[in-house]
């Protein structure tokens, strides 16, 4: 009794449980925890209707807003969600009950659109933000629009990606969650400023292409060559290599003369099937290969000054009769990333006039007329978000990309706490094979589990995931400190009573030996904090982390327990 009144009087040992207790306050853990997590809501869907937002990339796990009921039927599985929205009728509506507050929605029509060769008139309603009120007004205009008809096929998701409810706030690196990973580098040297604009308009353009659950992010090699690595987690995006690849520098010219490109000179571009989809006056056609090739075209509305550009560079241009029509000499030519995709015949009543509304279109080709259509479509879709983004600085290269199951990543998480508890018993009976002492071997378990603890608590704290890099890292970091711990104990037990004979010398130099090691480790860690475009960084930042907290913190606790214990 006197021994343990000593121990917990000990500042040192006091030390160690208050980080022990702020870690597990970071971690937040709650194994109860029930319900689905919302990962994210599409735009425009009927959980976005009904006010249900994504979480933002910062919002610690526990603190996402978790589905607990639909109609008061509780939903503690996938399963259980999925069973409900299956079985929903059209304009049905039902409540779902979150952590955060009770929604009401309604299970909207999904419908299959099949494009005719025929146009018509229809009303389109836009918003445009009007500069002089500071204010988005809605314009409604009577425009010839694709023909097409609507086949009611079921009900529309309603736009939740759900995930079973964390029971902590460790965050799961793309290894352990799952996802696709890739890693872009910029085909030359970029500044500073250009590399933040490239890694806004990425996100920008995932966003607008429909991805959400996204983290984009810098990283640096030893030779100073930029990366930027982006993560979808939850599924595999295979289609958005190409959209993050490539510089996307969209450009119509007539003759030399730019007079519009892809960013601020659009101000609109339509999606909406009233005026985007295969093209009704060219449709679909067998080629001379074999394949089927399709035209898409959609509008989009130009700001005035561009439109002021366009007028500026027809006004001069001759007026041509070709097949009972009137043109101008010159066509409008579009450039993707400087190749030439496109070139549009400019109509007589556009000679210097100053169109805000002009048309786009495209192709897409394929080894069946569907395939064909799909191609175009995909085609258009990449081309529509291009044009709302604008262009990056430079280009970038696909340097690596990695695919995760999300299956594998939870097998990854049950080996590793299996191989960490399988680890840290091994220890245990191997140090208490040596010494022949509980008081030795239980004061290592005690600080390898708090290591482990301390350190998930700090990730956590900062918003770190935790990958299969910074698992290493944490063995590591756990190894070294029984390492050390073994040489306090043996500086302790079995050092030279003659020429040691004082506790303080004994401690000095087991400190001595510890410090020589911990610095040669970081000075090591270092480098890997760069190194492989920063896939190493989790690696680096979790050794650093563990031997820091053990040098400072759990060792000289565990010092003072052995020698609290040990004394005759």
């Amino acid at each position: 009794m006197r021994r343990l009144k000593k121990l917990i009087r000990n500042i040192r040992v006091i030390l160690l449980i208050v980080f022990i207790l702020l870690a597990v306050i970071a971690i937040h853990p709650n194994p109860w925890a029930k319900g689905l997590a919302i990962r994210n809501v599409a735009k425009n869907s009927s959980a976005s209707i009904a006010g249900i937002q994504s979480p933002t990339p910062t919002t610690p796990p526990m603190s996402r807003e978790r589905i607990l009921m639909i109609n008061n039927r509780p939903i503690n599985s996938l399963k259980d969600y999925y069973d409900f929205v299956n079985n929903l009728d059209v304009n049905r509506t039902f409540t779902i009950k979150t952590t955060k507050s009770i929604y009401k929605l309604r299970a909207l029509p999904e419908y299959k659109i099949t494009y005719l060769n025929e146009t018509e008139l229809r009303n389109i309603t836009r918003q445009v933000y009007n500069e002089t009120t500071n204010k988005t007004i809605n314009i409604t205009e009577t425009v010839e629009t694709q023909k097409f008809e609507k086949e009611l096929i079921g009900v529309a998701d309603i736009g939740l990606s759900l995930y079973p409810a964390p029971k902590t706030n460790i965050r799961k690196g793309l290894d352990l969650s799952g996802g696709s990973r890739v890693v872009l580098t910029p085909k030359e040297k970029v500044s500073q400023q250009d590399l933040d604009f490239i890694i806004e308009n990425i996100k920008q353009r995932l966003n607008v292409f429909g991805l959400t659950d996204i983290t984009v992010r810098p990283a640096s090699d030893l030779q100073g060559h930029n990366f930027i690595i982006v993560e979808i987690a939850g599924a595999t995006k295979e289609e958005v290599k190409d959209l993050l690849a490539r510089q996307g520098k969209f450009e119509a010219k007539i003759g030399d003369t730019t007079v519009f490109r892809g960013g601020k000179d659009i101000t609109y571009v339509c999606r909406s099937p009233d005026c985007s989809g295969i093209d009704p006056r060219v449709g679909c056609a067998q080629i001379t290969s074999g394949e089927w090739s399709c035209r898409f075209r959609f509008s989009i509305s130009l700001s005035p000054e561009a439109a002021q550009r366009q007028a500026e560079a027809t006004k001069d241009l001759e007026v041509v009769v070709e097949e009972e029509q009137n043109y101008l000499s010159e066509s409008l030519l579009l450039y993707l990333d400087d190749e030439l995709v496109d070139e549009l015949r400019i109509g007589a009543e556009l000679k210097g006039n100053p169109v805000t509304e002009i048309s786009i279109s495209g192709g897409g080709v394929g080894p069946t007329q569907q395939a064909a259509m799909i191609d175009a479509l995909k085609n258009m879709k990449r081309l529509q978000t291009i044009l709302i983004t604008g262009s990056l600085p430079v280009k970038l290269e696909i340097v690596k990309t990695d695919n995760i199951s999300p299956v594998l990543g939870e097998e990854f998480i049950k080996n590793a706490m299996l191989i960490g508890v399988i680890a840290i018993l091994a220890v245990a009976l191997t140090v208490f094979i040596r010494y022949r002492r509980l008081v030795i071997s239980i004061p290592m378990i005690i600080t390898m589990t708090s290591e482990a603890i301390i350190i998930l608590g700090i990730a956590a704290l900062i918003g770190w995931n935790i990958d299969l890099a910074a698992i290493a890292g944490i063995i590591i970091a756990i190894g070294t400190g029984v390492d050390d711990q073994i040489v306090i104990a043996d500086e302790t037990l079995t050092g030279e009573r003659a020429r040691y004979a004082s506790w303080k010398d004994k401690l000095k130099k087991a400190f001595f030996i510890i410090m020589a090691a911990y610095l040669t480790t970081l000075v090591a860690m270092l480098p890997l904090w760069f190194a492989g475009a920063g896939l190493l960084k989790g690696f680096a930042l979790t050794t650093i982390l563990g031997i820091s907290i053990g040098v400072f913190v759990t060792r000289p606790a565990f010092a003072a327990i052995i020698e609290i214990f040990t004394q005759d």
